[in-house]
């Protein structure tokens, strides 16, 4: 349960443990404005007693790493980090900086870090005492609960090798802490591994040249670790086909006469669509006609007593063959449902407002007719059909047999027909299964087919899919089409690393209020058409259309290509710095991989390469 407690204050907390010897501490706190805020509070609270005797050693190990990461003197929290022994870790940081505040950690040199969830699985650093102050954490889709694993990276980080007998874990009380959940997910089994492995389209290029053939790699995409859970049903399916399956050959196999299973799966079928055929269809007009108004006639439409449409009435309820209606001056009234003339399509819902629109709307010609099927003028005689299939009943039975025999292995068919469709919903769903694993590959086949990349008929890699599967890109196939076009030998350079990061950015992330180059804009504007035609054709064939491209990333990019101060980015775009190392980084490799193209894209390639350089520049290392 919750106990809604209010959040106990950084500086107070931080007493506590260094009054019961519990420090140095890892205090993991849900948001990165919570863990700079903290190391504030707590560096500046006139209480918090830091420890002068390593303030020295901090200074010392400070100056040295800054001579090559000059960076982090111009750190915002460099004075806590010297001066108080507390640091604040997050990934809106500089990777310098969380590198310097890592190793000084490690060393021994500060009192607490304040850091968020998500530092637990990416460093090794360890503390005396882990503090958790939610049991939820907070995503980039709002509050969650924590996972196990996440939980037990995070306390883990509790006790120092060679220092520590015994690691504590403290619960601070918290809005959001629940000590009852922290528990059950300390004693829950690790979380599943999840595999990173998805049918995209560099997968899939990859694995078709490589294999050359779709069976290959489908059977590659089935047996791997991403879809174990799939795979362990199908086994079991399979085996479980496999016993049916004998027991049918048993049951087929007996005095003198042999079945192929294969026989009795296509007798079932025809027999099947005997049954079909034969149903009973309506026999006269006035039977069709009943039963479509049966369908149509429900609650909430509205109706006419003739065909001339006058007379409307709104239907209240339907018992058998009585409706149940309301005229439209206000009175209740009944009509059986055959003298129904005309039904309209809309439905409302039965309140004062609803009906006075239902009347208006029929009036004003807002509430089409509900067109009744015509009758075929020669019904449909399905005799031909069921002599065909009773002739192909005879070819289900094996040939060489006498009459006798031949009666005896037609009633053993009959007689196995509803194990044999047992069995055959049991491959239905291997199938079903199987299909769910290929047909994201298939779709991407058909996409990367319409635009050459792949000939889907010869199952075969094309010269421009080639060096498409070359480029590790989250959206390989616009920049495939920009390649295409020569786009990027026809930009500069500043305009190229801004095209790059509007395609490489998360679309829904905010760098500020810079704007692109006039050219860089009308640029983008114009490839708004491709990718809205390459969306169009995802759409259509099944794939999921990516994701907006990003302005503001692509104005950041091409601004720090131009040659902008890092200061002057950080203060233009009013981003984190972890956060525009992030952008920078990403396009600085997404060209990187374009400029791996030097064969087949040399232009593109050395356009690439250059503003990989630039992009890639201090403090993005």
């Amino acid at each position: 349960m919750r106990y809604d407690l209010p959040d106990i204050p950084p500086p107070k907390l931080i007493t506590a443990l260094r009054n019961h010897n519990l420090l140095p501490a890892i205090v993991f706190v849900p948001s990165r404005r919570k863990c700079d805020e903290s190391a504030t509070e707590v560096a500046l609270d006139r209480t918090f007693r830091a420890d002068l005797s390593k303030q020295s050693e901090r200074q010392s190990m400070f100056d040295r790493y800054a001579e090559d990461n000059p960076e982090v003197r111009r750190h915002k929290h460099r004075s806590i980090l010297v001066n108080a022994g507390i640091a604040s870790h997050h990934a809106g940081h500089l990777p310098s900086w969380k590198l310097l505040v890592e190793s000084m950690m490690s060393a021994g040199l500060l009192n607490a870090i304040f850091a968020t969830s998500t530092v637990a699985a990416g460093v090794d650093f360890p503390a005396r005492t882990v503090v958790v102050a939610n049991a939820d954490t907070r995503g980039n889709d709002g509050w969650r609960p924590l996972m196990a694993s996440e939980l037990q990276q995070m306390t883990g980080r509790a006790g120092r090798r060679g220092k520590d007998n015994v690691g504590f874990i403290i619960l601070a009380p918290g809005k959001f802490q629940d000590p009852g959940k922290i528990a059950e997910l300390l004693n829950s089994p690790a979380d599943p591994l999840e595999s990173k492995f998805r049918a995209t389209y560099t997968n899939l290029l990859n694995l078709l040249d490589a294999f050359g053939s779709f069976d290959q790699v489908r059977d590659i995409a089935e047996r791997s670790f991403a879809f174990r859970d799939i795979s362990h049903r199908i086994a079991s399916l399979e085996d479980k086909a496999e016993k049916k399956k004998q027991k049918l050959d048993r049951e087929l196999n007996v005095d003198g006469i042999s079945i192929p299973v294969e026989n009795a799966i296509g007798f079932e079928r025809l027999a099947a669509a005997k049954s079909r055929l034969e149903e009973k269809l309506p026999e006269t007009r006035s039977q069709m006609r009943y039963a479509w108004l049966k369908k149509n006639v429900t609650e909430g439409r509205v109706v006419s007593k003739s065909k001339s449409g006058r007379q409307f009435l709104l239907v209240l309820n339907v018992f058998g063959d009585k409706v149940m209606a309301m005229r439209d001056d206000g009175r209740g009234t009944s009509i059986s449902l055959s003298k129904i003339g005309r039904v309209y399509a809309k439905k409302y819902p039965l309140d004062e407002n609803s009906i006075e629109k239902a009347f208006d709307d029929i009036y004003e010609g807002r509430n089409p007719i509900v067109r009744e099927p015509k009758p075929s003028l020669k019904k449909e005689d399905p005799k031909d059909a069921v002599r065909l299939i009773d002739d192909l009943f005879a070819k289900m039975v094996p040939d060489g047999l006498d009459s006798e025999k031949r009666e005896a292995a037609e009633a053993l068919l009959w007689q196995s027909a509803e194990r044999v469709f047992g069995y055959e919903l049991v491959l239905r769903d291997i199938e079903g299964l199987r299909s769910g694993i290929w047909t994201p590959f298939e779709q991407r086949a058909r996409v990367l087919d319409y635009y050459g990349y792949l000939d889907f008929t010869g199952q075969s890699v094309t010269e421009d899919g080639k060096w498409l599967a070359d480029l590790r890109l989250d959206r390989p196939l616009l920049v495939g089409e920009a390649l295409k076009e020569d786009l990027f030998g026809k930009l500069e350079i500043g305009e190229v690393a801004g095209f790059m990061a509007a395609l490489a950015a998360d679309p829904d992330r905010d760098y500020g209020s810079l704007d692109p180059s006039p050219k860089l804009l009308g640029v983008l504007t114009a490839f708004e058409d491709v990718i809205y035609e390459v969306s169009r054709v995802e759409w259509e064939l099944g794939v999921e259309p990516a994701d907006e491209i990003n302005l503001s990333a692509a104005a950041t990019a091409e601004n720090w290509a131009r040659g902008s101060t890092w200061e002057s980015l950080v203060r233009n775009t009013r981003a984190e710095e972890g956060d525009l190392v992030r952008l920078l980084s990403r396009t600085g490799e997404a060209l990187m991989q374009i400029a791996h193209l030097r064969t087949s894209k040399p232009e593109a390639a050395d356009a690439a390469r250059e503003a990989a350089e630039i992009v890639l520049r201090d403090p993005i290392r």
